[in-house]
């Protein structure tokens, strides 16, 4: 894990590594000497950057990892395969690049389906997963694009083969700073002028959507795999949800449908989508509540 130059923003304690690995070129940071290992997964419009407040809180008594999915961030985009299964198998060589054996996952948003993949096809590399604001193809995640029914357009229009890479650059910033955080985010405050920019040098990278549009694409052509996979291979390490009150309790019903084992469900009332940006304290105190009564069992 040798580090390299930050490639854009960086924190205080975080060092900025490349791993190449599954065929693609993985950027994440590291925090932390010591514990069991967590490793945090971003969802959209987002980076490893949406972390940066819940890292240093929780990287005094655990090591953290927080990645670029493939397609994102200062990961590879190269014209190759994006998606779920993919980005799971990314996940679970990344674990082994870093040797820090098996972690506790947390997933946020679009990368839910990514996270259960990794933990029913390789429970060998999961201590526990936490799934925050999120949910899976067969599971309600496609009635998130029914405009009709409080859906809303982007999940259609990311998950349009090549329309996202072709209209949106140029536009980062619009979509961004305009639509995206002041629909999503309900803290005023929680994301500053210079984390937008941030988010933007990424999303504003040549061939920055081709992440996106491989997970978004996935919930339309998934055709029932994932429950085919959540019956022949629930997940069997404890699962925490987390979700703002007043979100219909979506990611909570979706895992209990999915794991064969504990659930832990919690709601914060008077955040918006955002959790990890909005409410850090509150999801390092509960993640770390968690983990640590999963870590005594396994002891």
């Amino acid at each position: 894990m040798t580090p390299i130059t930050p490639p854009g923003a960086t924190l205080p304690g975080v060092t900025h590594h490349l791993a190449d690995v599954n065929g693609t070129q993985l950027h994440y940071v590291s925090a932390g000497t010591g514990g069991s290992p967590i490793l945090l997964v971003h969802g959209w419009p987002e980076t490893w950057w949406a972390f940066r407040k819940l890292i240093p809180l929780l990287a005094p008594t655990h090591r953290v990892f927080a990645l670029d999915l493939r397609g994102f961030g200062d990961s590879g985009n190269a014209d190759t395969e994006y998606g779920e299964a993919v980005s799971a198998e990314d996940l679970h060589h990344l674990v082994a690049h870093i040797g820090a054996g098996p972690v506790h996952i947390l997933c946020q948003d679009i990368s839910g389906g990514t996270g259960f993949r990794f933990a029913a096809t390789h429970p060998e590399d999961v201590i526990s997963l936490t799934g925050i604001e999120t949910t899976l193809a067969g599971f309600g995640f496609e009635a998130l694009a029914d405009v009709n029914n409080h859906g809303s357009w982007h999940v259609g229009f990311l998950g349009a083969p090549g329309i996202a890479g072709m209209l949106l650059p140029g536009h980062e910033r619009e979509l961004l700073a305009d639509w995206a955080f002041p629909l999503m985010n309900g803290t005023p405050g929680s994301i500053d002028a210079g984390d937008v920019d941030e988010f933007v040098r990424s999303y504003a990278r040549p061939d920055a959507w081709r992440g996106t549009e491989g997970l978004y694409r996935g919930i339309f052509t998934d055709h029932g795999a994932t429950k085919a996979l959540a019956e022949s291979h629930p997940i069997a390490a404890p699962v925490l949800t987390v979700e703002a009150a007043g979100h219909g309790g979506i990611t909570e019903r979706t895992f209990r449908q999915v794991t064969a084992g504990e659930v832990t469900a919690v709601q914060f009332d008077k955040v918006g989508h955002l959790i990890a940006q909005e409410a850090p304290e509150a999801l390092a105190a509960t993640l770390l509540e968690f983990t640590a009564r999963v870590d005594t069992k396994r002891t």
